[in-house]
């Protein structure tokens, strides 16, 4: 009866921690700088908190013009609030008047 034996290789006993080291790496690079990584996680925060105080400042320029609208509208109409609004917006003024701009946006 004929039996093969075979050399026992260094390599052999290498192949499942290198397999294993390579898993990790990619998943661990990854992980980082991965486009649901780490690094990108917080740039995505950046990002959220400056919308966050974009919309915060359109959200309060909104409420100015309803508020401005409300003040125009047919039931309430103010003759000198439609009169400043118009100056304003035209830029034009009597030679006697003084004018004292306040922004309104």
């Amino acid at each position: 009866m004929w039996t093969k034996h075979h050399k026992k290789r260094k390599f052999g006993r290498l192949v499942l921690p290198l397999i294993t080291v390579a898993f990790l790496s990619y998943f661990g690079y990854h992980s980082v700088h991965g486009d649901l990584g780490l690094i990108a996680t917080e740039e995505f925060e950046r990002q959220r908190a400056a919308r966050a105080d974009e919309l915060a400042k359109l959200t309060a320029k909104r409420e100015a013009l309803e508020r401005q609208v409300r003040l125009m509208s047919d039931g309430t109409l103010e003759k000198d609030m439609l009169d400043e609004i118009a100056r304003y917006q035209l830029n034009v003024s009597r030679s006697d008047e003084i004018v004292i701009f306040k922004s309104y946006y």
